[in-house]
């Protein structure tokens, strides 16, 4: 990556909100109190539970420093409370972590709030601007790894707040091609596909947008290897 790239990196959520500076500050101060009480990365992970490799990690801050092992770490290295001062707001930021949407994710979505055309081909699911609450609760209760509830109602409301996008004006053209097989699949049981479909005629009266419904018995078409979005901006 080039310096001209590297500066024109958006920020990160992890960043923008400070946890990349607050990890890579507690692992400084881990590695420096490790060294004067003269362990390995190796004794001192043994001593915690851990392999060097992830003590290696939490030193560099690319890995979040479990609160118990900062609790342990504060005895073990002498750090005198140093160390378990940190740990509410190392809490706050695993929070944080795990009730936020990818990175890559973030980026569409400011992408798509201030674009003037979205174009979208749905083979497998339900965009999700046309998502109703109960059909995207449905889809996070069952995503694997499993996510806690308080997430899966982050990710709700987020996904409910980003189709805002559809009513805005100046209106933006949005335009959707959907495969016949997702209006077929009952996700979330017939009462919330029932809903799902009278959302979809809801919005199809809308002047700014247009859907259309692919066969599946299409032999071929240009979206085999899954859904793609287009967002155009001025």
């Amino acid at each position: 990556m080039t310096v001209e790239e590297r500066e024109r990196r958006p920020e990160t959520p992890a960043e923008a909100d400070g946890t990349t500076g607050l990890l890579t500050a507690v692992g400084k101060m881990l590695r420096l109190l490790r060294k004067r009480k003269g362990l390995t990365q190796k004794e001192f992970g043994r001593l915690v539970g851990y392999s060097p490799d992830a003590v290696s990690a939490m030193e560099r801050g690319v890995r979040t420093v479990r609160p118990e092992v900062l609790e342990a770490a504060d005895d073990l290295l002498d750090a005198g409370g140093l160390l378990r001062q940190a740990i509410p707001e190392v809490r706050e930021a695993v929070a944080r972590a795990r009730t936020r949407h990818p990175e890559w994710d973030r980026g569409y979505a400011v992408l798509e709030a201030e674009a003037v055309e979205l174009h979208h081909c749905c083979s497998y699911a339900m965009h999700g601007l046309l998502q109703t609450e109960a059909h995207a609760h449905a889809l996070f209760a069952k995503r694997r790894p499993f996510l806690s509830q308080e997430m899966i109602e982050k990710r709700v409301a987020d996904r409910l707040g980003r189709q805002q996008v559809l009513g805005r004006w100046p209106a933006p053209i949005v335009s959707y091609v959907l495969e016949e097989v997702v209006l077929d699949r009952p996700i979330g049981g017939r009462e919330v596909h029932a809903e799902q479909l009278r959302r979809l005629l809801s919005v199809s009266a809308m002047q700014n947008l247009e859907i259309q419904v692919m066969p599946t018995g299409v032999e071929e078409h240009p979206n085999m290897d899954g859904s793609f979005n287009l967002p155009e901006e001025l």
